[in-house]
């Protein structure tokens, strides 16, 4: 059976992403074995995971509007740091509600 639609969680991922949790998959969830495969330490292992999960929080959390869902989606990417996208997201929405306001 194939997946004729993608779920909306995995849209965001990207093609290592979908590679990683393949082969989570297949080693059962074992860390150990996937940090064996990578060639890596298992705190490397759960540094990704950690990440990956929240990959799939953001895209899940349907009360972001698409502005905040991007700068998190930023951070969690590497793209931004965490202090910055806080900063971004703060003064968006000072912003919005200044606006909201009058």
């Amino acid at each position: 059976m194939a997946i004729e639609v993608v779920p909306e969680w995995m849209e965001n991922l990207e093609d290592e992403d979908i590679a990683f949790i393949k082969k989570f998959i297949l080693a059962s969830g074992s860390l150990k074995e996937i940090a064996n495969q990578y060639s890596v330490t298992y705190p490397t292992v759960r540094l990704r995971l950690d990440k990956l999960i929240q990959k799939i929080k953001i895209s899940e959390d349907t009360t972001n509007d698409p502005y905040v869902a991007l700068i998190k989606r930023l951070a969690v990417n590497d793209k931004i740091d965490f202090d910055t996208a806080k900063i971004l997201i703060s003064e968006y929405r000072k912003f919005g509600k200044e606006n909201s306001n009058g």
